[in-house]
């Protein structure tokens, strides 16, 4: 099982987030902040990307990459604890 961090950027105004955002709830992806999720799931970031390749248009940007370490701050102890749980 691996821990991935999922970032997006979908290029024009009006652009319908919900197709994006419901496919991560539903794969259990926590939503950090923005356009941020990150996800613990016996996936690969292929997979994980061509998951969610059916809500992008040609100009959107999508990025999943394997989470190995991690540093932060401003984040709630909850999710600070979380994340040290999931990531080696």
């Amino acid at each position: 099982m691996g821990a991935y961090v999922i970032a997006y950027d979908l290029r024009q105004q009006g652009q319908n987030y919900t197709c994006v955002t419901k496919k991560l709830s539903d794969l259990g992806a926590w939503h950090m902040q923005g356009s941020v999720w990150i996800l613990k799931a016996d996936f690969t970031a292929v997979q994980i990307r061509d998951h969610l390749l059916p809500c992008l248009d040609a100009n959107d940007k999508l990025f999943v990459g394997q989470l190995s370490g991690a540093a932060w701050c401003g984040l709630s102890d909850q999710a600070g604890t979380w994340l040290k749980s999931i990531i080696p």
